[in-house]
């Protein structure tokens, strides 16, 4: 009976044990299978949604991933992480995946290959999810010396490009390039790369020499990295190259602005981002606030004053509707004997948000600045 009981007992424990333990799967994608005719075999291709899809109607960029099998989680983190901030766009990926018994074989037959991708990948994206024709690609090693020749052929197939650890495009190729409208190219390698280090700066090279119109490109060494780690880190420089002016400006310092060029700065770089994603081409709201918090920050007081009343319009939004925020300017009005500007900020405080845990240093910050007045 005691044998039992103990049995019993154990049973209940794991059982315990594991309903506390088993959870759901987590799931960032969908698998799909394509029976290609172009490429005569079953290829398989990932696709992950932004989280805002399925509650939304709007249409998406696609980043499409060469050897997905190994990089579409890459491409499925930086979206997930960086378009928070609003550093990029929400966008679709979609990893093509390759074996590794195939892959330079399938790269290298570049004109088959780009006719899978343009006729049958894309196709199958496009028909079944809402998409834009704003596409970029990722490659990596034998993918990126395919994309190099293909993004300079193709040229309405891709509006931006990422390679890395490899990648060439002859003379030839590159003074053939014609388009109407920008395309990007971001290049990636590391000296430590030693079988492949010496194409991407030949191409560089060329690139430099020929200066293609309309080709946007960079090329970048990472040296800290090597043949397996490079990738992540290109991924993720790739496509904030290609979005380099989709998030709100953040400056470093005060100088750092002045040096950027001001306010003609700001509203050139915000014309140019309505250009390419939409919107009035007015500086928006993030960078306002932000320079308003510099200023306040590095203790500028001269350009707190001018950022003030230049973005005066930012403070009747709702984040400054809160006693904090009242209190927080008004002091640093005071700091700087600006009586008249303190004096409002803290009856205004004071009115619209009483009672609260500012009440105290907005009162004598008040009797403070109407003393000195």
């Amino acid at each position: 009976m005691k044998r039992t009981l103990s049995l019993l007992f154990l049973t209940l424990s794991i059982s315990g044990l594991l309903a506390q333990t088993i959870g759901t799967p987590i799931t960032i994608g969908i698998n799909y299978k394509i029976k290609s005719k172009i490429l005569e075999q079953d290829r398989e291709i990932q696709i992950y949604l932004p989280d805002s899809y399925t509650s939304s109607e709007q249409n998406y960029p696609v980043l499409y991933i060469l050897d997905g099998q190994r990089f579409f989680t890459n491409g499925v983190s930086i979206q997930k992480t960086s378009k928070a901030p609003r550093d990029i766009p929400e966008m679709i990926v979609v990893g093509i995946n390759s074996s590794r018994e195939l892959r330079r074989t399938l790269f290298g037959n570049s004109d088959k290959f780009t006719s899978f991708i343009k006729n049958e990948v894309i196709q199958f994206v496009d028909s079944n999810y809402r998409t834009t024709k704003e596409r970029v690609i990722f490659g990596w090693e034998a993918a990126a010396y395919y994309i190099s020749e293909m993004i300079l052929k193709e040229k309405d197939l891709f509006s931006g490009a990422i390679i890395t650890d490899g990648g060439f495009a002859s003379e030839e190729t590159v003074k053939g390039f014609n388009s109407d409208k920008e395309i990007y190219l971001y290049m990636a390698n590391s000296k430590k790369d030693i079988y492949y280090v010496a194409s991407s700066d030949d191409f560089s090279d060329i690139l430099k020499k020929n200066n293609p119109k309309n080709l946007r490109w960079k090329y970048e060494l990472f040296n800290d990295e090597f043949h397996q780690t490079l990738p992540n880190i290109s991924m993720y420089k790739g496509v904030k190259y290609y979005y380099h002016n989709f998030p709100s400006l953040i400056f470093e310092n005060i100088p750092a602005y002045i040096n950027a060029g001001e306010i003609p700065y700001l509203k050139s770089y915000f014309k140019e981002r309505a250009k390419r994603f939409g919107g009035d081409g007015k500086i928006d709201n993030a960078t306002k606030d932000r320079l308003i918090w510099l200023a306040e920050n590095h203790d500028n007081f001269k350009y707190f004053s001018f950022f003030m009343e230049e973005f005066k319009e930012v403070l009747t939004t709702k984040r400054y509707a809160s006693a904090y925020w009242q209190n927080r300017l008004g002091q640093f009005y005071l700091k700087y004997k600006d009586y008249k500007n303190a004096i409002k900020f803290f009856e205004i405080g004071l009115k619209k948000y009483p009672n609260t845990q500012f009440d105290e240093p907005m009162k004598k910050g008040l009797q403070a600045a109407q003393k000195s007045k």
